[in-house]
């Protein structure tokens, strides 16, 4: 069975400046990911360049067997990318529902399936994009992202600037999603906690190259290693 998602020595940046270095790592079909490392290094740049919005110099991206570094943005994510921006995007001047709604595709994840994994949503289905909070945006971003039904999910930070209770729910979503199988998710966060506990297995970045990919139980258990691989020069 083909991987759920393939990069092999991918060069990546934006224009002539190039951030991503040989860049190559494959997530299986149902497989959880978590990217960690510093401000700067290349973790947001990775999943933009996945999603088709920066410049690519070089390598291959595959989607379930499938090249798709030459296509579109819409296209990949026709073809089963879903993701979620750090900044997360939504669209203020459409309802919770019209934002749910606007790219929604038949298959396992409908509207009542995202409102069990977000009460609140299904309270707030009339309120427009700028009448929630920061926490609740966060959670539209995820659940229209999910109703794209996709193969793939990348999160690009989604805890960042959240207060504790509202990661603590946000996180719990995510081994709900991780628990139910079947979907592939890359995770990249700045929260290193957050991170490994999440997924069995974390890529450390520096400097646009990947510096660890193993299992994130030798991180959690050696703080040292971590902090060395965090800090990396």
């Amino acid at each position: 069975m083909a991987d759920a998602l393939r990069l092999a020595g991918v060069r990546a940046g934006y224009g002539e400046t190039h951030v991503l270095q040989d860049v190559g790592v494959a997530l299986a079909a149902g497989e959880s990911l978590s990217i960690i490392g510093r401000n700067g290094v290349g973790k947001s740049t990775l999943l933009a360049t996945v999603m088709g919005h920066t410049t690519l110099h070089g390598g291959s991206i595959e989607l379930r067997g499938e090249r798709i570094e030459r296509l579109p943005p819409f296209r990949r994510s026709l073809a089963g990318l879903a993701y979620v921006p750090q900044e997360r995007e939504i669209f203020p001047s459409l309802s919770v529902r019209e934002n749910l709604d606007i790219g929604a595709r038949p298959g396992h994840w409908t509207a009542a399936r995202v409102f069990e994994l977000f009460p609140n949503l299904r309270e707030r289905l009339a309120h427009g994009g700028t009448q929630l909070s920061g926490g609740e945006q966060q959670m539209l971003a995820v659940a229209r992202a999910l109703l794209t039904n996709p193969a793939v999910l990348l999160m690009d930070e989604p805890t960042e600037g959240l207060a504790p209770v509202i990661v603590q729910a946000l996180v719990s979503v995510l081994a709900k999603l991780r628990a139910a199988g079947g979907l592939s998710i890359v995770l990249v966060e700045q929260n290193s906690r957050v991170a490994l506990d999440f997924s069995e297995r974390t890529v450390v970045m520096d400097k646009g190259r990947i510096v660890y990919d193993g299992p994130s139980a030798r991180l959690r258990a050696d703080p040292d290693l971590l902090a060395r691989l965090v800090a990396a020069e």
